[in-house]
């Protein structure tokens, strides 16, 4: 049987712990039990802290970005972890994602397909569906906005030029990027993905406004879709 945390010394227990050492100190399974807050007849909350990070099935330690997709009803398997604990731990994955992300300011220029990959990157790279987002620039590429146009599904060529253009042509923008995320970590274009650039290139033109990359994000890599065929 584990020992209960209050039978721990008190330079071992993690909200003590943090307190005097600050946060850096603690490990991950520390953190974590900060966070479940309580553990069970059996094992305390550090221990329970570490069977969710076992559930790491890329086997890193350091690596907790499986916390974003690990479901709430996998994180309630484990002994100790009920409903509300599960949907605080999808919270913490959440909000970790979030904090990463750039804060979006109409001082955010555009100068090559890394600053697009950079912009988007920690909010794509661990989706498990497919997310098609419109970046909209002024006349000097600095970013207006960014759109969701579509998300949850798996076919990016069922995306109409319409969803990607309005938001746009409702602001008079001259000039939008297209990024979309492989959930397979995989960057390499699909022929459909050449194609919706195609046609989505052409009406864009039509309307006056100009496409300047589409750029597929996958797990810390990416590649423009525009810039590729320029090379072909």
């Amino acid at each position: 049987m584990k020992l209960r945390m209050k039978e721990l010394p008190i330079s071992e227990r993690p909200y003590e712990k943090l307190e005097l050492y600050g946060p850096e100190m603690l490990s991950n399974s520390e953190l974590l039990a900060i966070i479940i807050k309580s553990g069970t007849k059996e094992e305390n909350s550090v221990s329970i802290a570490q069977k969710v990070l076992n559930l790491n099935k890329a086997n890193n330690k350091e690596d907790l970005k499986f916390l974003c997709n690990t479901s709430i009803e996998e994180f309630m398997k484990i002994k100790g972890i009920g409903k509300v604990k599960a949907i605080q731990l999808k919270a913490i994955g959440e909000l970790t994602k979030r904090i990463s992300k750039p804060i979006h300011s109409n001082k955010i220029k555009i100068k090559n397909t890394k600053d697009v990959a950079d912009l988007v990157m920690q909010e794509l790279r661990y989706e498990k569906r497919e997310i098609v987002k419109v970046i909209i620039l002024n006349n000097k590429n600095i970013v207006m906005r960014i759109m969701n146009v579509s998300f949850g599904g798996t076919n990016f060529a069922s995306i109409a030029p319409k969803e990607v253009l309005s938001e746009a042509v409702k602001i008079g923008a001259p000039k939008i990027i297209l990024v979309h995320n492989h959930p397979s970590g995989d960057t390499k274009p699909s022929q459909d993905d050449y194609r919706i650039t195609d046609r989505i290139y052409e009406c864009a033109d039509i309307m006056g406004i100009e496409l300047l990359d589409h750029v597929v994000i996958g797990d810390g890599t990416y590649e423009s879709i525009l810039m590729g065929k320029e090379k072909e």
